[in-house]
């Protein structure tokens, strides 16, 4: 009993001496009094040691404690938002001891970001050739300032689609994308040429990448051979995208479209022996100009252009190339596209026949005059409607093709004297000229009367009936909105009955840019009247007429 008691006595003796004993303070204090960071922000680590409780209070919204408050030693994260300029940033963190209300002081610097326009790859090679839709390219770049793309004066084969720099919370760098396209290269050199970024604001950079686009050479053409010849059609063909391929694997003889020259031909030369007479072009889908392997077709007579996909979408010109075939006697270009005829194009001034039908033309092409094709005979412009509008006066559309912008009849194309001139299916609004007061325009004479074998009716002379177009021999233009009278050199022409004018001439379609039925307004009835004149000729009787 005596030992228990001494037991308890220790071990309340050993109480009261722990009792005694002052815990030991813990000194207020963060861990980083400064913190440098970079300007693309981050997070930082601090300890703060308190004995009691603590808050924290950050002078800039770019800055975060967290957590925010606390008590005892804690470990902290001080988050640093990027930076929003070109210039260093200062802000602070103060650490506030809420029982003893000291203060620790946490200095945050923060850099700025420079200026800089930086490439993901400063070289781009690309080919001579592709189609259409593969001759593009896209680089990436990172900047903060916006910018304009560059590229030399004179260099047309390589152009940049619109972009955007979006710069709307601060200049740190940002992802931009830039599309490039490219044309063909039709020489038998590389094409390098360097694109710069110059800033808007002309701001100095610390980093001002360029761009380095290198295309490769084309393969070389022989000119004014046989070899050439096929080089160039398969080129053409190729280019076009034409819905059918040639077989390259067959004499070229063979190549459904194509015609050589041989001997015993008209115009035929001995250096033209086997070279490409004559070619045709179907179903292709192109947004360009006709390619430049056409020029190499130095010994054609003929060329056929039909079928361009979504004709009735495009706002095509005929380019630079075609125009170099100074030696052309016949042309077609139908459904391709066309809104204009450049005035290169009278270089081809040889041309004996022309047909640009189913295009896009607003007006007739300023460049078709008898002045600059004098050698022309035949003239097709038919069936320019980019869409059907039955009523002119009651549309809202600007671009419907079919000459809607002539705003008087193509009087000059009446006064050229060719063998064959079709306007019909177009938008042609107006009356037919009577050129009464016109005195380029011939009237019938005693002399024409006279050594016609009384082919020609009296009463043209006695008229003085203009003598218009004397020499065509197929005229149409059924089916635009004309209106008015049918003047007397129409009604009364020798050629009217060849020219089936009820097929032809008299038809006409839908309403008039005044709102009224398109049709003139003096149609006759039946041919009766003309018979009567032209005893010669023999009149239709029942189905027939």
């Amino acid at each position: 009993m005596k030992k228990l008691n001494i037991y308890i006595t220790i071990a309340l003796m050993s109480l009261l001496a722990i009792s005694c004993v002052q815990p030991e303070s813990i000194e207020f204090a963060s861990s980083d009094s400064e913190i440098t960071i970079d300007a693309v922000g981050g997070t930082r680590k601090i300890r703060i040691s308190s004995d009691s409780e603590w808050v924290s209070v950050t002078s800039q919204p770019w800055i975060t404690v967290s957590p925010a408050n606390g008590r005892g030693s804690v470990d902290c994260k001080i988050i640093i938002d990027s930076a929003l300029s070109s210039e260093a940033r200062n802000g602070e963190v103060l650490i506030r001891n809420l029982k003893t209300f000291e203060e620790q002081a946490i200095a945050v610097t923060q850099d700025g970001f420079p200026y800089s326009i930086v490439l993901d790859e400063k070289e781009v090679k690309v080919a001579d050739y592709d189609i259409q839709s593969k001759r593009n390219f896209s680089v990436t770049l990172m900047t903060n300032v916006d910018f304009n793309v560059e590229i030399p004066a004179g260099v047309r084969w390589l152009s940049n689609k619109s972009y955007e720099v979006v710069l709307n919370r601060g200049i740190r760098p940002r992802q931009v994308k830039l599309d490039f396209e490219w044309d063909i290269n039709t020489t038998s050199e590389d094409r390098p040429v360097v694109v710069k970024f110059v800033p808007k604001g002309g701001e100095t950079l610390s980093q001002q990448d360029e761009l380095t686009v290198i295309q490769g050479a084309a393969d070389p053409i022989e000119e004014n051979t046989r070899k050439g010849d096929s080089v160039a059609l398969i080129g053409l063909q190729r280019t076009l995208e034409t819905l059918s391929q040639w077989d390259v694997s067959i004499p070229m003889e063979r190549w459904s479209g194509v015609k050589l020259w041989e001997e015993g031909q008209a115009g035929y030369t001995p250096d033209k022996q086997g070279r490409v007479k004559s070619a045709q072009f179907f179903i292709y889908n192109t947004n360009e100009d006709i390619p430049f392997q056409v020029k190499y077709l130095t010994a054609a007579e003929e060329l056929y252009f039909f079928g361009n996909s979504n004709t009735f979408l495009k706002n095509l010109h005929v380019g630079e190339y075609l125009t170099e075939l100074t030696q052309l006697k016949r042309l077609t270009i139908g459904a391709h596209g066309l809104i204009e005829l450049d005035e290169n194009f009278a270089k081809l001034e040889n041309l004996e026949y022309l047909d640009l039908g189913s295009n896009n033309f607003m007006k007739v092409p300023e460049v078709l005059t008898k002045e600059n094709f004098p050698k022309l005979r035949t003239l097709i412009l038919n069936a320019n409607q980019r869409s059907q509008i039955y009523d002119l006066s009651n549309s809202t559309r600007t671009d419907l093709g079919g000459f809607i912008e002539e705003e008087e009849f193509p009087v000059h194309l009446l006064k050229w004297g060719l063998d064959t001139l079709n306007l019909s299916v177009n938008y042609l609004h107006n009356s037919l000229p009577t050129f009464e007061d016109d005195d380029e325009i011939e009237v019938y004479t005693e002399e024409d009367w006279a050594a016609s074998n009384d082919t020609l009716p009296r009463m043209l002379v006695d008229r003085r009936i203009k003598k218009v177009m004397p020499k065509t021999k197929f005229f149409s233009i059924n089916l635009n909105r004309m209106s008015g009278e049918l003047p007397e050199w129409l009604l009364y022409h020798p050629m009217l009955d060849y020219w089936k004018p009820y097929s032809f001439i008299f038809p006409q379609e839908g309403k008039t840019k005044e709102g009224g039925l398109a049709g003139f307004s003096n149609e006759p009835a039946n041919l009766n009247y003309y018979y009567d004149l032209y005893t010669h000729k023999n009149k239709p009787t029942g189905e027939e007429q």
